[in-house]
């Protein structure tokens, strides 16, 4: 029987840089080895042995896109165990900074390919209370109603092999927020649909008037968007 080599993924992650690479990543956008070398604070030239490592690791792929080559997560396995990973580890000064800096990583941001933060944990909740979602046997269930197609989800008509709506722990709030293929496709509808806006930079999203007009009509999340310190609509920031 094969044995999982857990030493070569926790050698591709005992480095401070190197996880700073790996954060970036977790937003779901490729980027450049000089992007990345700016995010851990290191030449190009050492991000591209940081890279190289990560590569060999299974956790990043690479992509040549005319003359640039751009660097994503392998996949949303990683950036799941990537995110249980950091509902646990202690927090450096990286994080504090980042968390005081446009509260946009603290507040509302994306987990690879779905919503997280405080909104995403609030949004849960919502869909909790009013009976549209169930917590069960550690699982989300979704209990049909007419709830999902306001928030872009289609609920698939027969049992799937992996959950339709996986709890993830978010590691700011450590609290489980939805993930899975109902959280990407609530994040897909959320952005095309206006209510949230990507910036050019980092995993914090921006939540526009009508983001704030749908989540309070739609699961009451008025109040909890009102209470989240240093969070703006991005027409009036």
């Amino acid at each position: 029987m094969a044995t999982p080599r857990f030493d070569i993924i926790g050698q591709a992650i005992a480095d401070a840089s190197r996880t700073r690479m790996l954060c970036e990543l977790m937003e779901g956008r490729s980027f450049t080895n000089k992007e990345l070398a700016s995010a851990a604070g290191v030449t190009p030239q050492t991000a591209s042995a940081h890279l190289r490592l990560l590569q060999d690791a299974g956790l990043v792929v690479a992509e040549k896109r005319g003359r640039c080559v751009f660097h994503r997560l392998s996949g949303p396995e990683v950036a799941q165990a990537l995110e249980q990973l950091a509902a646990i580890a202690p927090m450096d000064s990286l994080y504090r900074a980042q968390r005081r800096k446009a509260g946009g990583l603290a507040q509302v941001r994306s987990c690879y390919d779905h919503l997280a933060g405080p909104v995403a944990v609030a949004m849960t909740d919502a869909l909790i209370a009013r009976g549209h979602l169930r917590e069960e046997g550690g699982g989300f269930h979704p209990v049909a109603g007419e709830i999902w197609a306001g928030l872009g989800v289609c609920l698939p008509d027969r049992v799937m092999r992996a959950p339709f709506a996986r709890p993830c722990m978010d590691w700011t709030e450590r609290r489980l927020h939805i993930a899975g293929p109902m959280g990407r496709q609530i994040l897909t509808h959320a952005l095309e649909a206006g209510w949230l806006r990507r910036p050019l930079r980092g995993r914090g999203l921006e939540v526009t008037t009508p983001g704030h007009r749908a989540l309070a009509e739609r699961l009451g999340l008025g109040s909890a968007l009102a209470g989240l310190s240093g969070l703006k609509s991005c027409e009036e920031a």
